[in-house]
C-alpha cells in the first residue's frame, strides 16, 4: 500500500517543478518534503523526481504521476456523491491540453458543459497540437488533442475529426503581393503570419503546394489566433486559418482565399488514459460527441464513438460513479 502523504507530496513536487515551492504550498518543511520523497522511492525500489532546476519526472515518475492524479479524480468524485445536497462541495480539479485553434473554434462547445456542471475546477494548458502528448506522458494532464494519430503504451487516441485551413489575407495585400497568384517568388518576398516557431503548418502547405520544401521566407509571430487572424486581416502578410474561424471576415470582403483548390485538414485526436475514472472518462465522451458534432469526418471507415445516452453532458457528468460505463468510447481514424 502506497502511502498517501508521500503520493501527494511527490505529485505536489512535480506540479510545482521544485522541492521549496512544494514544501510552501504542503506548509511543511524542505527536508519533510526530501524525506518523504526519499521512502517513496524506497518504497518502490526506484528514482521518481530528477533533481534538476526544474524538478521533472523520470519515466517511472510520470507512471505514477498519473496515478495519483487519477486517485484525486476518483476521490473528489466520490465526495460529491457522498456530501449530501444541497451542502456545497469543491470541484474536482483537472487539467486537459488543448491547441489554441481548437479553443478559438469548437471547443468552447466542451467547455460551456463542463463549466455549467460544476463538478470540475478545469486548468486548460494551450499549446500546439504537435506538441500536446508530451504533456499527457508526462502526467501533467488526463487528456490532450494532438495531431498524432498513434497513442502510446496506457494511452487510447480517440478520433475527433478535422480542422479545415485554408490561405487567407486582405485583397489589398494579395493584389500587391501576389499579382500572378502564389507562386514561389512571391512567397519569397511576401510576409507569412504564422502562430509561433513550432508551427510548421505554413511549411507543410507550401511544400504540398509546390512539391518542395520552402522555409526563407519573411515571418510575423502572432502566438494568439484571434491576433493571428486580426493581424491578417489588417494587411500584416497572409496565413492559415480555419476555414470556420475566417468565414465571417470572408463573407464581409475583409478576406479572400488565396487558394481555392488548395486547403489543409488537419486530422485531431483526442488522447487519454487506458484506464480512466469515471469522470476522466465522461470528459473523453463529451469532447468526442462535440467534435463529431462540429469538425470535418475523416475516412469512410470512421468507426463510430459508442458514447454513453442520452445526454453525455450533465445527466452523465452528476451521475459519473453510480453509473459507470461498461464500454469504453473508442474510435479510430483511417487517414487519406
Amino acid at each position: 500500500m502506497l502511502d498517501r502523504d508521500q503520493l501527494e507530496t511527490f505529485a505536489v513536487v512535480i506540479e510545482q517543478q521544485s522541492f521549496e515551492r512544494a514544501a510552501a504550498v504542503l506548509s511543511i518543511t524542505r527536508g519533510a518534503v526530501s524525506q518523504r520523497i526519499k521512502a517513496l522511492e524506497e518504497s518502490l525500489s526506484t528514482v521518481l523526481v530528477l533533481r534538476d532546476r526544474p524538478v521533472s519526472p523520470t519515466p517511472a515518475g510520470e507512471v505514477l504521476l498519473r496515478h495519483v492524479k487519477a486517485l484525486r479524480i476518483l476521490e473528489g468524485s466520490a465526495l460529491q456523491q457522498l456530501v449530501p445536497r444541497p451542502k456545497p462541495h469543491a470541484p474536482v480539479p483537472l487539467s486537459i491540453a488543448v491547441n489554441a485553434d481548437s479553443l478559438a473554434t469548437w471547443f468552447p462547445e466542451v467547455l460551456k458543459e463542463l463549466f455549467l456542471s460544476q463538478l470540475v475546477a478545469l486548468e486548460v494548458v494551450a499549446d500546439d497540437q504537435d506538441h500536446t502528448s508530451q504533456l499527457l506522458s508526462r502526467g501533467e494532464v488526463i487528456g490532450c488533442i494532438s495531431t498524432n494519430s498513434k497513442a502510446a503504451d496506457g494511452f487510447i487516441a480517440e478520433c475527433l475529426g478535422a480542422m479545415e485551413y485554408r490561405c487567407y489575407a486582405t485583397p489589398e495585400f494579395a493584389s500587391k503581393s501576389f499579382p500572378d497568384g502564389l507562386t514561389v517568388l512571391a512567397v519569397l518576398a511576401a510576409p507569412a503570419v504564422l502562430f509561433n516557431r513550432k508551427d510548421s503548418l505554413h511549411d507543410d502547405f507550401l511544400r504540398d503546394r509546390f512539391g518542395f520544401p520552402i522555409d526563407r521566407y519573411a515571418k510575423h509571430y502572432l502566438p494568439s489566433p484571434v491576433a493571428l487572424l486580426e493581424g491578417i486581416a489588417m494587411g500584416a502578410g497572409y496565413g492559415l486559418i480555419p476555414s470556420t474561424q475566417a468565414e465571417p471576415f470572408v463573407e464581409s470582403g475583409k478576406l479572400i482565399d488565396l487558394c481555392p483548390d488548395d486547403g489543409v485538414m488537419v486530422d485531431l485526436y483526442w488522447h487519454h488514459w487506458e484506464l480512466e475514472p469515471p469522470l476522466a472518462h465522461d470528459i473523453t465522451a463529451l469532447i468526442v460527441k462535440v467534435a463529431h458534432r462540429i469538425l470535418v469526418p475523416r475516412g469512410a471507415a470512421e468507426q463510430k464513438v459508442e458514447a454513453p445516452a442520452p445526454a453525455v453532458s450533465l445527466v452523465r457528468l452528476r451521475n459519473t460513479i453510480s453509473a459507470m460505463a461498461s464500454n469504453k468510447a473508442k474510435a479510430d481514424c483511417n487517414t487519406g
